[in-house]
């Protein structure tokens, strides 16, 4: 069988996997969401909180619920990492520095995860399973939460209540991130990957001495990292490491993790507007990027030209043998195209044209399915970006699922698609400009300005992937992709659900003979192509800089 075949047969497995899980997930999720039964291990949580789980929040108190939240996650997990050192189970590590600990706090709680430290000889078990796997659960649960609360603003009327985000919160967690992360963590195990609290020992012989490992936790935190669309490994190698990510099998079910709950989302969103046909028109849209972007990044690194390549059957560089150039491809894609930020290849050895890739991914905004959560909530923006212009061009005021787009609306809107880019290209032009962060570049020229503008990128979409290369690890990347991931996190939320807030309030409008139907086939080829002209018009001069040149040179 050759490498594309297989990789043929790969996609239509994830795709058959995905389509089983759908309906079942995706109903489950939003009876979870609607119901206002509380269970009783909920209940204690809120008892501990203090929290009032049947009180009804406005925007700005739903708002102000998810900042203090996170804020005070940022700190704890901060403090965490500055006594490390002081902690049983800290492997005889010391304590994180300052702005690596600030750097890594904003990056877990940002759902981000970037990583500019070696996990195998940093954190001790307290850190990484009291600490690091904590935030894999509750960052992804508040970006649920926020999405679910975008949903009750086109679903309700005459309200400016969106839902109560504690309860949001502990529910999203309890009843659909933790058991499904018990069942996926004993597949790992099944599959090879360790679980276990060992202490540092001895391994083998590496160039005539031994290498030392630790053990760790590491199927549940594996399992966690990929389905909340967190992706910070428990190693430096991350999901390339045989003890996180040991068989094709296991690889393949880490994808599966990866795009299950944000393409499942979308059912969600159909069940709680009370139509389900809007959820598989968005559905629909995130299917096709998704398929297409892996098509294109498997034509890239098979296709590419050189003796070495042809040898090789393409470009194995930065690969495992384990899994090859068309699972690494999938790999990659679904990573980049979500907040995952997971890698099982070398991201900087792709192709100049599959490096771009990466980047536009992630520069889309990660809607494709995108994060849990935020991947829904990004991808409904951009529908109502996507009215508003088919407004203007029939003449008619622009309306999405019985609400009206107004001014307020488009601007809100139009304020969350610029935060991003902004962050992104202004922090790599600081970067390029000042002396001192291209000391940090392993390559010069195009490759080189890819590094920094990946990292930029990986931040503030918090994807956290990255491109290596790249040393991170100064006091100017620690604190600049901290401030990155923190502003591109909660700065969109903002408008997310100030925008809510606003659809709420409204009064339905009544469907008509000249009402656009965002459930045909028509609608979500409008929306890719205005996802990916706004996309490519406020990115296409940085990506010609970077890995468009070097694909073209090559």
């Amino acid at each position: 069988m050759s490498p594309v075949t297989a990789g043929v047969l790969q996609m239509l497995a994830l795709i058959a996997a995905l389509a089983l899980a759908y309906r079942p997930l995706g109903d489950h999720m939003a009876r979870v969401y609607s119901s206002e039964k509380h269970y009783r291990p909920e209940k204690w949580i809120y008892k501990v909180i203090g929290a009032n789980p049947s009180a009804e929040m406005r925007w700005p108190a739903y708002l102000r619920a998810v900042l203090a939240f996170s804020a005070v996650s940022v700190l704890f997990l901060y403090l965490m990492q500055r006594i490390q050192g002081s902690l049983p189970g800290s492997l005889g590590f010391s304590s994180i520095d300052p702005d690596q600990a600030f750097n890594t706090a904003a990056s877990f709680v940002a759902n981000t995860n970037w990583q500019s430290y070696y996990g195998e000889q940093a954190m001790g078990h307290v850190v990484q399973t009291g600490g690091l796997a904590v935030q894999n659960f509750v960052s992804a649960a508040v970006g649920m939460a926020v999405a679910v609360a975008l949903v009750r603003g086109f679903s309700r009327s005459r309200t400016g209540e969106l839902g109560n985000f504690w309860s949001d919160l502990v529910r999203g967690t309890v009843r659909i991130l933790l058991p499904i992360s018990v069942i996926g963590a004993i597949v790992l195990v099944a599959c090879g990957a360790i679980q276990n609290f060992a202490g540092i020992h001895e391994v083998g012989q590496f160039m005539g001495g031994t290498q030392q490992w630790n053990g760790g936790a590491v199927a549940s935190q594996e399992v966690i990292k990929e389905l909340g669309t967190n992706g910070g490994g428990y190693f430096n190698a991350n999901s390339a490491h045989p003890f996180e990510n040991p068989t094709p099998f296991s690889n393949l079910f880490e994808v599966f993790l990866i795009l299950v709950i944000p393409f499942a989302m979308t059912r969600t969103f159909g069940r709680m507007v009370g139509n389900l046909r809007q959820g598989y028109a968005i559905l629909a849209t995130m299917g096709v990027i998704w398929i297409g972007f892996t098509a294109l990044m498997m034509w890239t690194e098979f296709a590419h030209h050189g003796p070495a390549f042809e040898v090789s059957g393409g470009a194995m560089e930065g690969k495992e043998t384990r899994y090859g150039i068309a699972a690494s491809s999938i790999f990659s894609v679904a990573t980049t195209l979500t907040s995952t930020g997971a890698v099982n290849s070398f991201h900087s050895s792709y192709t100049g044209l599959g490096g771009g890739i990466q980047l536009l991914g992630m520069q889309l905004g990660e809607i494709a399915p995108g994060g849990v959560g935020s991947g829904l909530y990004g991808m409904l923006i951009m529908a109502i970006i996507a009215v508003f212009i088919a407004g203007l061009m029939v003449g008619r005021t622009p309306e999405y699922l019985g609400k009206k787009i107004s001014t307020r609306e488009i601007k809100l809107a139009a304020c969350y698609i610029l935060i991003t880019p902004a962050l992104v290209l202004c922090f790599t032009a600081a970067a390029m400009a000042l002396p001192t962060p291209g000391n940090s570049m392993t390559n010069s020229g195009a490759h080189g300005f890819s590094e920094i503008l990946y990292a930029y990128t990986s931040g503030a979409n918090n994807n956290g992937s990255a491109f290596a290369g790249l040393n991170a690890d100064t006091q100017w990347f620690n604190s600049t992709i901290g401030i990155a991931m923190l502003l591109g996190r909660f700065l969109p939320m903002v408008f997310v659900l100030a925008l809510a807030g606003s659809l709420a309030e409204q009064k339905p409008v009544p469907e008509t003979a000249g009402t656009l139907r965002t459930d045909k086939p028509l609608y979500a080829g409008l929306l890719v192509g205005t996802i990916l002209i706004i996309t490519g018009l406020t990115y296409f001069p940085a990506l010609a800089l970077g890995p468009l040149a070097e694909g073209l040179a090559s």
